[in-house]
């Protein structure tokens, strides 16, 4: 990128040698670097063999004229931001009026006045310059997000827990570089697995910073619980401190997230759960060919201080598939509406397969709803699977 002390390179387009020669000594008066082409191909050319920053196009001239040229450099992603200025005679105004619409920036009557020359080129340079500037904040933006996306998912487990006759899978996909989802899944010390999926409102970066804080006080609430602590204090502790944290320390922000936490016994399969104001997760029922529903008990996590959430139990029996997603599924936007909860449960009654299979196969039904459509909101999943006595899953 050109700095502010470089002269500025401007190549002037005119199959007349006189005129080049003219437009050529008026620009190097004004400080800058003039080059030359005869006509609008050998114009393209330079244009793509080395950076400008202002053409003067000619409208008449041999091989291509200016009006094909104009289009040319408009049409192509890596000429377009260069500023093109018509030169034409008085009696052409109709066809600078055809310019101006296919893209030109300004226009330069013949024969050449000084002044309006230069207006021409210094108010031309400093829409470049200006656009090169937000060209680099664009770009330094991009790298520190990529930064944030690469912090975002380092907040996330680098491993899931491996559990004999469990199996676990998850995907995160937000909807930019970060996002305001998360889930978590740890095995505590005693050996119980506790799970969780949140949606943090809003999107962006407010919501990814504050994703970072939830998650990291809830897992450090599950953490510090003593071995063998009953789910119900554990999880009635966590979720409480964590909610009354949000509301009285960062009321002003407004900020909260729906969640479902849940503990699971990995020998007898119950789940001790608490679902504040999260989309419900479906227990898939594989030897009943039914699925349940968990429904929402209380508000999100953060909108009120001493709100204390309802603890639930159910128990995960073999072959049975625990799916929890966020609302990025089921508002998942597409040319027949949204995703649906219904869509979501029908593959939960027809799972007969490991999480990672459930999963490819929603992922798989997202993008074919979503095609020609933009992913507005995060999307997470989280599915835990008990196997079957025998160690494998229910197969077909």
């Amino acid at each position: 990128m050109k700095t502010n002390d470089q002269p500025s390179r401007i190549l002037v387009v005119d199959d007349l040698e006189v005129n080049r020669d003219l437009l050529a000594r008026r620009v190097q008066r004004l400080g800058h670097v003039a080059g030359f082409a005869d006509n609008g191909q050998t114009a393209l050319e330079q244009l793509r063999g080395s950076a400008w920053d202002l053409v003067l196009l000619d409208i008449t001239m041999p091989v291509m004229d200016g009006y094909e040229a104009l289009t040319a450099i408009k049409a192509d992603p890596l000429l377009t931001h260069i500023p093109v200025v018509m030169v034409s005679a008085i009696d052409e105004i109709d066809s600078v009026v055809r310019c101006i619409e296919l893209g030109a920036d300004d226009y330069l009557p013949k024969p050449f006045n000084p002044v309006i020359l230069r207006a021409r080129i210094e108010s031309s340079l400093a829409k470049k310059h200006l656009a090169d500037q937000k060209q680099l904040m664009l770009r330094a933006l991009s790298r520190e997000m990529e930064i944030g996306q690469q912090i975002q998912r380092g907040f996330l487990p680098e491993r899931l827990p491996q559990l004999k006759g469990w199996d676990l899978a998850v995907r995160f996909k937000p909807a930019r570089h970060v996002g305001g989802d998360f889930y978590d899944a740890i095995q505590l010390s005693d050996g119980r697995i506790a799970i969780a999926v949140a949606d943090v409102c809003d999107k962006g970066v407010g919501a990814a910073l504050y994703m970072a804080l939830f998650r990291s006080l809830l897992r450090s609430m599950l953490l510090q619980g003593a071995s063998g602590e009953a789910a119900t204090s554990l999880l009635q502790r966590t979720v409480g401190f964590t909610n009354d944290y949000i509301a009285n320390e960062h009321s002003r922000d407004n900020m909260f997230a729906t969640l479902f936490i849940g503990i699971v016994d990995v020998i007898s399969g119950q789940l001790d759960y608490i679902n504040a104001g999260h989309e419900a997760p479906l227990l898939g029922r594989m030897n009943k060919n039914e699925y349940k529903i968990f429904e929402p008990q209380g508000l999100a996590v953060g909108m009120m201080p001493d709100i204390r959430h309802e603890v639930r139990r159910e128990v995960i029996e073999p072959g049975d598939t625990l799916l929890v997603v966020t609302d990025g599924v089921t508002e998942a936007v597409g040319a027949t509406g949204q995703f649906s909860d219904e869509r979501v449960q029908a593959l939960v009654i027809d799972h007969n397969d490991s999480a990672e299979n459930l999963l490819s196969k929603l992922f798989m039904q997202l993008e074919d709803h979503t095609v020609g459509y933009d992913q507005h909101d995060d999307i997470t999943v989280l599915c835990l699977h008990r196997q079957t006595d025998n160690g494998a899953s229910i197969s077909i």
